[in-house]
């Protein structure tokens, strides 16, 4: 027998309808949220990016993940150290 014929019937109660309606709502208060951001977007000016700031950017982001690397060694050298401390203790 098929799922659906001419015969089905498809029962909406108030609950649905209300969860329907609410979600409508939101999509379209979604989409013209987005519209507005948009059409506020284009009147901006373009970003200034030029090819010095950038290079600067990512010379300082290299600079700290070099950074970041040696404290990380040096973390593990002193967690190493405590470990074998509680193992000597013990």
């Amino acid at each position: 027998m098929p799922l659906l014929d001419k015969n089905t019937r498809v029962v909406v109660t108030v609950k649905d309808f209300g969860a329907i309606a609410v979600f409508i709502g939101s999509m379209l208060t979604i989409y013209f949220t987005l519209r507005a951001d948009i059409a506020e977007a284009k009147l901006l000016p373009p970003p200034d990016i030029t090819t010095e700031k950038f290079d600067f950017q990512v010379r300082a982001t290299q600079e700290n993940l070099k950074i970041i690397q040696e404290d990380i060694k040096e973390i593990k050298n002193v967690l190493y150290k405590l470990e074998e401390r509680i193992y000597e203790s013990k």
